[in-house]
């Protein structure tokens, strides 16, 4: 367990990024309470312009919540596809052949391993994926 601002920080069990634009990545994490219960936190990363560093916002998201968030959530999404921009092409927006984090699914194990899997289905350290792309540094926390 690791520490930011003198409170105790759970360990990620699960976490998928999503690079949105040069300075903007999404971060799904899922951790566990003092309790042994799950929740998600939704992270935006945002690289600062004038500054070297990232500004952060969080969501928490707790299991009694999830239903009636995602709901809420798909209804703004397809109020905005069908009566704001029905005309717009949200595919063409869809770079997901362009990044390694979005080529494959990643996650940490308990023991805070990265793993990655591509979409061919091998499994691939971290490290072994840094090593064959070079991407782009974003601090999450």
């Amino acid at each position: 367990m690791t520490y930011e601002n003198n409170m105790p920080k759970s360990e990620s069990l699960f976490s998928k990024r999503i690079k949105a634009g040069k300075r903007r990545t999404y971060f799904f994490d899922i951790r566990t309470t003092k309790g042994n219960d799950y929740f998600i936190t939704i992270t935006e990363s945002r690289k600062k312009i004038t500054q070297n560093g990232f500004e952060r916002h969080k969501i928490f998201l707790y299991k009694e919540d999830f239903n009636k968030f995602l709901k809420a959530l798909e209804e703004a999404v397809n109020y905005v596809k069908t009566e704001l921009l029905p005309d717009f092409n949200f595919d063409a927006y869809s770079h997901e052949s362009e990044e390694l984090s979005e080529n494959q699914d990643s996650f940490s194990t308990n023991s805070g391993e990265n793993i990655n899997t591509t979409n061919d289905g091998k499994i691939e350290s971290e490290n072994n994926a840094r090593s064959r792309n070079s991407i782009d540094d974003v601090e999450k926390w």
